[in-house]
């Protein structure tokens, strides 16, 4: 076959992922957090942005710019969901229309009626309900309100001057403190710390045993049960049968009960009482003094009852950044530049900006969407409660607005959700499906859970139920499951098997 040149002319469809495609995509999956940071970083990189707030709205008012038509006081976006009965497609939104919302953000340009944006056209996206705070707000943060608290090492030190009068034993005192842990343990080589200070071992000892009656008590334990032994002795309660209790207590944990009768010499009714005395002790002394600030989950999505039935899922527009395009000051520099790299700038800047702007809108509007697809699947859990969690896959959601699987993975991810029955993350809502016995309808793996403790929380001392009695019990209740998945659960929510609950409840007795 002789070999010859030609021009062909193909055409082929293939998917590029532009770097604008590709910010999209990686806000889509952002926490409210991690979008703030990386927002705020953007602000500071590019010129052309501004957070809007309260100040900055009146001061960027010019001609030259467009805002909704809405102002400080319009509510964030909102979807009205109503029965599960009573849903129709077209329900999805208030104004009954399906946002243009696809997996390759296609339509990400197009407004309401199709038509793409001008270029001379201002973006703004506020999808909050009041007006923002400056900087000059007389109010403070409530971090600031709270109140100093005296941290562990300070307590330790005053006491240490106190009841240490030898300079030595207060170097060797503060370098112990240096050792602890956050549970309030002695880390430290005791030999190697002597050697380091050029003292004795039997003074280390001695400034340890000192120590050891610091408040609070179990401080500078060595292991858990020296702090357990350190307790009951501040309560004169260490006799030699806990003692042989606290030297056994990897029996205790297999609740090898037995065994702890014949090594402590004592009947049932005294280990009973032992035991309870032991779960009275605090096991971390040094947690008790850990006044860090708990951050709580802050949701994207919050849903309350309608009146008349149904739901209303709203956005919470206090996670969501206010972004607007400072186009007075694009106008400004524009007619300053003196070459070409800074015009290329300039305009990079600006599509850098329009497309932040309208990707954060596209975010908003798509996990809006999904949360309001979620909560109309999953109408029962929010009337009856758990056990009436249905089993959901991330095929469903898609299937049901018309998006990728792996945008609804995505939207789901670090994504909360405000409900009156608590606060749930929106990967909670997506269970596993177990079959439903004789051919009836398939179960929440999370719902089957809750019944299997649900079994345990309300059996009898003398009716202890084996997981083959729980397989039973759940067979009758409609539910297919082997004995494995059922001990698969029961550790999962850490509860012991039936031996070891019956042992326990035994003691009680």
């Amino acid at each position: 076959m002789a070999l010859s040149q030609r021009l062909d002319l193909r055409q082929t469809q293939t998917l590029v992922m532009t770097p604008q495609l590709q910010q999209a995509i990686k806000l889509l999956q952002l926490s409210n957090l991690e979008l703030s940071d990386y927002v705020d970083r953007e602000i500071e990189r590019n010129p052309l942005l501004d957070r809007e707030d309260g100040e900055s709205r009146d001061s960027l008012s010019t001609e030259g710019e467009t805002r909704p038509d809405a102002g400080d006081d319009s509510p964030a976006p909102s979807v009205d969901v109503t029965g599960t009965d009573r849903l129709t497609s077209s329900d999805h939104y208030a104004d009954g229309g399906d946002a243009p919302l696809d997996t390759d953000y296609e339509n990400l340009w197009t407004n309401d009626s199709g038509a793409e944006a001008p270029a001379d056209t201002a973006v703004y996206t506020d999808w909050s309900g009041s007006g923002g705070r400056g900087f000059e707000s007389e109010e403070l943060a409530l971090e600031q309100t709270l109140s100093s608290q005296t941290s562990l090492r300070e307590h330790l030190f005053e006491q240490i001057n106190v009841e240490l009068r030898s300079a030595s034993d207060r170097l060797i005192g503060s370098q112990l403190i240096e050792w602890l842990d956050e549970a309030g343990y002695l880390t430290a080589d005791l030999d190697q710390l002597a050697h380091q200070l050029g003292c004795p071992r039997c003074q280390v000892d001695a400034v340890l045993a000192k120590l050891q009656r610091f408040d609070p008590i179990g401080i500078f334990a060595r292991s858990l049960s020296e702090c357990l032994a350190v307790q009951l002795r501040e309560r004169n309660r260490l006799d030699p049968a806990m003692q042989a209790l606290l030297d056994n207590l990897e029996l205790l944990a297999q609740r090898d009960f037995a065994g702890l009768l014949e090594l402590c010499q004592v009947d049932m009714d005294d280990l009973s009482d032992m035991i309870l005395e032991i779960k009275a002790l605090n096991p971390k002394p040094a947690l008790a003094f850990d006044h860090e600030v708990a951050q709580t989950v802050t949701p994207d999505v919050t849903m309350r009852p309608q009146n008349g039935g149904g739901w209303v899922v709203e956005l919470n527009s206090d996670t969501l950044p206010r972004v607007l395009v400072n186009h007075r000051y694009y106008s400004q520099v524009s007619a300053l530049v003196r070459n070409k790299g800074e015009r290329e700038y300039i305009a990079e800047c600006f599509a850098t900006a329009n497309w932040l702007v309208k990707s954060l809108h596209q975010r908003a509007t798509t996990i809006l969407k999904v949360a309001s697809e979620i909560v109309r699947q999953q109408d029962a859990f929010f009337v009856h409660g758990v056990q009436h969690l249905r089993p959901l896959i991330l095929r469903d959601i898609a299937e049901a607005i018309g998006m990728h699987e792996s945008t609804i993975s995505r939207v789901t991810s670090s994504k909360y959700i405000a409900t009156p029955r608590g606060v749930f993350e929106l990967k909670y809502f997506f269970t596993a499906s177990i079959q439903g016995a004789n051919g009836t309808a398939a179960h929440s793996a999370e719902a089957v859970r809750f019944r299997i403790k649900t079994l345990i929380d309300q059996e009898l001392p003398d009716g202890v139920l084996s997981d083959d009695r729980i397989v039973e019990i759940l067979r009758t209740d409609g539910v297919d499951i082997a004995r494995r998945t059922v001990a698969k659960y029961r550790d999962a929510l850490r509860i012991p098997s039936s031996v070891q609950r019956r042992r326990e409840k035994g003691m009680r007795v």
